[in-house]
């Protein structure tokens, strides 16, 4: 069976061009907002992942329910109340989805701006129906109602496109404890490791960064950014984080917590001992899970990993 229409088409809306201009200058625009903080909690870095789904249930449950009412006669007063509802949310659910798009790949940015394109028509549509409704137009009301419930239709299509087949808003390092296997993988001397520079690694297939301090304690996490999988071993190392260089997202070394946006999932972390003048690492389990074989690990995990001498890890 071949590929159906619509997949067809939105294959061919990631590889279009024309509108990266216009997309560009959008993106500028949007990044120099003056959000302060408040750009991470748009982001949903407080929540975990994106906040934009979340927000864009009440527009999109308000006006379904309008529609529904819209269906009873003498119900154009409570269906008009819905789609004021409706309305007043759409613009934060919309500037948390901008501070979004602004920070995803180019592909992502063309359908993004499409799926803007045809919410904002479908606010301009429900705005024409609350005013038909106010000045006692409830048929005109009603059906601008239906033709926007329509275009939210069509836009949801497309952010679905956005988070599940180009993987927009997704923890782009879940998979890392799922691959890495069970205890301590050796990665390299002690020498091949320059104070303050990330240098990458890979375990079982997966890219690990690895830093050592001055002070000669090792720090280990995930290479690829969380947010959308950035390689952050070509990031920058100051004050005891790492910055993506693509979208500067930053995590802390020592847990890989995120401490600043867009990602909004922190980095999968590894435990590190030096034995024999050789770094070892260990991914670190924060559920308690056990082995596979039913036992749980024979040694502590070492937060911090350092020089042999200086009492961290164990060797064996």
């Amino acid at each position: 069976m071949g590929q159906n229409r619509v997949l067809w088409l939105l294959d061919a809306l990631e590889r279009d061009p024309r509108a990266d201009a216009a997309i560009d200058k959008l993106t500028r625009s949007v990044r120099a907002l003056p959000l302060g903080r408040a750009r991470d909690g748009l982001h949903g870095r407080w929540l975990g992942h994106p906040v934009h789904p979340l927000m864009v249930q009440v527009p999109i449950g308000s006006w379904m329910s309008a529609a529904v009412l819209d269906l009873w006669p003498g119900r154009s007063r409570e269906a008009g109340l819905l789609v004021g509802v409706g309305l007043a949310a759409a613009g934060p659910a919309a500037l948390a989805g901008a501070v979004d798009w602004a920070e995803l790949r180019r592909q992502q940015r063309r359908v993004g701006l499409v799926h803007a394109v045809v919410n904002t028509a479908a606010v301009g549509l429900y705005g024409a129906s609350l005013l038909c409704r106010l000045t006692g137009r409830a048929g005109a009301g009603r059906a601008y109602g239906f033709l926007g419930l329509t275009a939210v239709g069509l836009g949801g299509m497309l952010g679905g496109h956005l988070a599940y087949r180009q993987a927009s808003g997704a923890n782009h390092a879940e998979e890392v404890p799922h691959v890495v296997s069970e205890g301590w993988h050796r990665i390299g001397t002690v020498d091949e490791f320059p104070a303050g520079r990330p240098v990458r690694r890979t375990v079982d297939d997966v890219p690990v960064l690895v830093v050592r301090e001055p002070g000669g304690t090792f720090h280990a996490l995930a290479e690829r950014c969380s947010h959308l999988a950035g390689p952050l071993s070509e990031g920058t190392v100051a004050d005891g984080c790492v910055r993506c260089p693509w979208h500067g997202s930053v995590f802390r070394l020592s847990d890989g917590w995120n401490v600043r946006g867009p990602a909004t999932a922190p980095q999968p972390a590894f435990d590190t001992r030096v034995v024999d003048g050789r770094v070892e690492i260990r991914l670190r389990r924060e559920d308690g899970t056990e082995r596979p074989d039913g036992h749980e690990t024979d040694e502590a995990p070492t937060r911090a990993g350092s020089e042999e001498g200086e009492g961290h890890g164990r060797s064996s």
